[in-house]
């Protein structure tokens, strides 16, 4: 089986202007074949997130106009606006509506569903995203509309925009795509009002950004990130954030938007996996953006230099948002105007800068957590996630059932480039069951190709193992397919294993199940409320590599030693001298440094060819 929605990475998609003037002149044939007699732009087919898309598909009309005046086109777009402005704006308080901070208010949102009652949670983003659909057709409206029309609908921006700061609380997901969004919204929709009033709202937007987002922002794996739902980073919101972050430095040029992106991008980029793939977030595992992310991950991309659109995105949104019949849906339409708006085009090349919470090289990459443990490892063409035992979830030795991979103090990084090949050294204090402190040195090294990982540390009284992965993914084409073995040699014995137990918390890789599923099976919550991040730490056991000690480990040293990736014979020779560790393999010689480091408790690594 395929994961469902991890399918090419985004920068295959082409990036030219006429790439996008095809894209909008589908767009407009669709538009003028959809449109009914009131003026409606809506899929037929959409229920939810509808409050703002007829208006989306209006604004990419008018974009359409400015770019090649087809004649067709302002009949369209002031029917189409006069759709919305009738029969699309509500004042009413919506039934059940949770948030408000002012009832009765009179000022005009857009609903999520458009049956009052139903589902009114979703009414602010819903919102957010109305704003930003108008505030796109006033930028391009020019000669489309008249004076009336115009002034109806920036004052119906500038409700929207009251609804959102001073009639609900702000943000009251807390979702930072949404929050970044509506930021975004008044930037935008402040150019367009009196300078007095516009001053103001672009000094609330800005104040909102500072006060309510930035200083609000979550740690992971060393960097403050803008929260999403609860958690730091989501692989279907993430990204979007980071378009919004772009948008919002394009339209103020304030630094702080620039630096946080920035921020962001190269997060992301340690994160990520040559290949595109990665997991995990507080409201999606797997389930990734399409064309939402394209504008945050090619602007960025181009001012940190990583390849950010080596991203799988759902490519089947890869242009605009579309129901199940393939055909265009308004939902985020905005974000298509702002990539063919603007002139960035994709950064294709890695990165060289190290990164601490990374190791890559060619296709092979190794991303780490906050522990310095591994998140996800990649080689030829397959996925390790961190595997589970005992409800301990990580990769590293595991004695009498219990995992030495979290650390007690502080964790050392020593990172070394050398003829060609990549490394990285992780020597970590940990604390086992008997309550003696280890340190624990892994050491990480490519070629590009392939991945060696040795681990050591002092001796153990029982019989031990190394967790070195769950094998989950591995490319296929445009395809990401689900699998439950992968190309992995040790040098002791190795065993790939499966939970003896049923249930979602003991996840057996053969079986037809996602990770995404299972973790949102056992989140406390409903699937697209629930913590899929949370759920997956409730995993008891899962499917299992398991690599015993390496022949010839040297006295007083359990070593382990693996290999990810081709390759013949594996049968690394393993030396200490005092506190010196010297592995040599088919590939390379590596001298580990003692555990107490250099004068400052650095860890020294050699590495050559």
């Amino acid at each position: 089986m395929h994961l469902p929605r991890q399918l090419r990475p985004l920068h295959d998609l082409p990036d030219t202007p006429e790439a996008y003037d095809a894209v909008l002149a589908d767009v407009v044939e669709q538009a003028l074949a959809r449109l009914t007699p009131e003026g409606s732009l809506e899929h037929p087919d959409a229920l939810d997130d509808i409050g703002d898309t007829s208006l989306g598909i209006t604004a990419l009309l008018a974009l359409a106009w400015q770019r090649g005046k087809d004649h067709r086109l302002p009949e369209a777009v002031r029917r189409s606006l006069a759709f919305h402005l009738r029969e699309r704006v509500y004042t009413g308080d919506n039934p059940g509506y949770p948030n408000l901070r002012l009832t009765n208010s009179g000022l005009p949102y857009a609903r999520y569903v458009l049956e009052a009652g139903a589902h009114p949670i979703g009414d602010w983003p819903s919102t957010v995203w109305a704003l930003l659909q108008a505030v796109n057709v006033l930028d391009a409206a020019g000669d489309l509309l008249d004076d009336e029309q115009r002034a109806e609908l920036r004052e119906l921006a500038h409700g929207y925009w009251r609804w959102l700061t001073e009639a609900t609380f702000f943000n009251p997901q807390e979702a930072g795509n949404q929050a970044i969004g509506c930021v975004v919204g008044g930037l935008m929709l402040a150019r367009h009002l009196p300078e007095r009033e516009g001053e103001s709202v672009r000094a609330r937007a800005l104040s909102l950004y500072a006060e309510e987002i930035r200083a609000h922002r979550v740690r992971d794996r060393g960097v403050l990130l803008p929260p999403e739902h609860g958690g730091a980073y989501d692989n279907n919101y993430g990204p979007i954030s980071l378009s919004f972050l772009a948008q919002a430095h394009r339209v103020s040029g304030a630094e702080m938007f620039a630096e946080d992106g920035d921020t962001l991008a190269r997060y992301l980029d340690a994160r990520l996996t040559s290949g595109g793939y990665d997991c995990g977030g507080p409201r999606y595992s797997e389930q990734h953006s399409g064309f939402e992310s394209v504008l945050g991950l090619r602007y960025f991309g181009a001012r940190i230099g990583a390849d950010l659109g080596r991203y799988r995105g759902d490519t089947r949104w890869g242009r605009h948002a579309v129901q199940d019949d393939g055909r265009i849906d308004g939902h985020f339409a905005f974000m298509l105007v702002w990539q063919i708006q603007d002139p960035t085009r994709w950064h294709r090349t890695p990165s060289t800068a190290v990164a601490r919470h990374q190791l890559r090289s060619g296709t092979v990459s190794v991303a780490f957590d906050s522990r310095m443990t591994p998140a996800l490892i990649e080689a030829a063409g397959t996925y390790y996630l961190p595997a589970a035992v005992h409800r301990q979830h990580g990769f590293g030795p595991v004695t009498d059932g219990f995992l030495l991979c979290r650390p007690m103090g502080e964790v050392r990084v020593r990172d070394v480039r050398a003829d060609g090949l990549a490394a990285k050294l992780v020597t970590k204090p940990v604390v086992g069951r008997d309550h003696v402190l280890r340190h624990v040195r892994s050491l990480y090294v490519t070629d590009g190709t392939r991945l060696w990982v040795t681990v050591a540390l002092e001796r153990l009284d029982a019989a031990p193992y190394l967790l070195c992965g769950l094998p989950y993914a591995a490319d296929d084409g445009d395809r990401v397919r689900r699998v439950a073995e992968g190309e992995v040699t040790s040098a002791g014995a190795l065993r790939l294993t499966h939970p003896a137990a049923a249930g979602y918390d003991h996840f057996d890789a053969r079986a037809e199940l996602t990770q995404e599923q299972a973790a949102f099976a056992l989140a406390a919550d409903p699937r697209g409320y629930g913590n899929p991040d949370e759920g997956w730490r409730h995993l008891v056991s899962s499917t299992a590599l398991e690599a015993g000690p390496a022949p010839g480990e040297p006295q007083g040293l359990h070593v382990f030693a693996v290999r990810y990736g081709p390759g013949g014979a594996f049968a690394p020779v393993l030396e200490a001298a005092g506190e010196e560790l010297t592995v040599r393999t088919e590939e390379f010689t590596a001298v580990l440094g003692p555990v107490a480091g250099d004068e400052r408790g650095e860890p020294a690594l050699t590495l050559r060819r």
